[in-house]
């Protein structure tokens, strides 16, 4: 549950709310919290398209050390007005007390403007982040799936792989055993004998097989790079790095969904193959997989990011008594109902599997 600040907007802002949030005439303003009150900063007249207005002044209207809120009216109506785009600037060089401040009065933003008339958000952090093209991406993404829709999904898929002639590792497990190419294969095998330190696996939809696409020698601060933005694969990567002054080795294995961006069956394709493809990998290798990992992007694979999830940090909520380590607490489990976790990660994390 989010904490709103009791900030209100002020009447300068209630007057333009209700002048333009229903006209053709404003494309894009600016509000920022001065004086605790939400108030209008700066605003532009429509001349093109929204696409063309929007990258021709949002860089210019933001700070790259400040949180604000960006409106941009579509050109697209709904049944009581245009269709409104509503971006929560909030840059990682901003204070944590003001990006906080501008997260926690988001709420009262959208109720006095109207809630109805928002179509889209979008929150960003980065300038790549404030284009066009983005938001656009965003909009075309398909809404995402309630765990009964992806449940009823994986059945269809699951059925008609089956049918095609790939081999199910049982309905109940929702997992598909898809078989490794022979290029797959040698590229795993060079993989064990050290030959590379990299492996990059793809699904090859119509020959129903697991393919590889890259087989390298990289560093750990290039494995972000070979993630793409478009599509899925399997990463698999021997991370070599020093813990405690000693010379350490890991077997890494990620997976790399881009989201919603991806199609429905592609999406469902590849996770229900990841634990059949795990258990080839460590039969291939001979060794077990040291880390699991599911990121969205390449942004959130840094060599930090591996090292912390191969050495995580002792947790500050348990204690030691004699040598045995005991919690303060146990977080009592929830409703049995209440459906699939979600997760919330930031540019630097990435999802722990195992």
């Amino acid at each position: 549950m989010s904490h709103q600040t009791g900030i209100k907007a002020n009447e300068k802002l209630k007057k333009f709310f209700a002048k333009n949030c229903h006209s053709s005439k404003i494309r894009i303003f600016k509000v920022c919290i001065e004086n605790e009150e939400l108030t209008l900063a700066q605003h532009v007249e429509a001349k093109g398209t929204w696409e063309d207005d929007f990258d021709k002044h949002v860089h210019k209207m933001i700070e790259t050390d400040h949180p604000s809120y960006i409106m941009c009216r579509f050109d697209s109506k709904n049944s009581t007005g245009y269709d409104w785009l509503l971006v929560s600037w909030s840059p990682d060089d901003a204070p944590v007390r003001q990006k906080m401040l501008y997260a926690s009065t988001k709420a009262t933003l959208k109720q006095e403007f109207g809630s109805g008339q928002i179509q889209e958000e979008v929150h960003a952090t980065t300038l790549e982040e404030l284009t066009a093209a983005s938001v656009r991406k965003i909009k075309e993404a398909p809404a995402p799936l309630s765990p009964q829709e992806e449940e009823a999904l994986m059945s269809q898929v699951t059925d008609s792989m089956r049918h095609v002639g790939v081999e199910s590792r049982g309905a109940t497990l929702n997992t598909l055993n898809m078989p490794l190419s022979d290029q797959a294969k040698e590229g795993l095998a060079a993989l064990a004998s050290e030959q590379v330190n990299y492996v990059r696996l793809a699904i090859d939809i119509l020959q129903e097989r697991i393919d590889v696409d890259i087989t390298s020698v990289i560093q750990a601060k290039e494995l972000g790079t070979n993630v793409p933005e478009d599509t899925a694969r399997y990463h698999v990567f021997r991370y070599q790095y020093k813990h405690d002054g000693q010379d350490k080795k890991a077997i890494v294995f990620i997976y790399s969904m881009p989201g919603y961006s991806c199609p429905i069956k592609e999406r469902m394709l590849y996770s229900s193959s990841k634990a059949p493809l795990i258990e080839t990998v460590e039969s291939i290798l001979g060794v077990k997989v040291d880390k699991k990992m599911e990121v969205d992007s390449g942004k959130e694979v840094s060599e930090e990011c591996l090292f912390e999830a191969l050495n995580p940090a002792e947790d500050p909520m348990s204690t030691s008594t004699a040598g045995v380590t005991q919690k303060k607490f146990d977080k009592p489990k929830g409703p049995p109902n209440r459906g699939a976790k979600r997760l919330t990660k930031s540019h630097h994390q990435c999802s722990v599997l195992d």
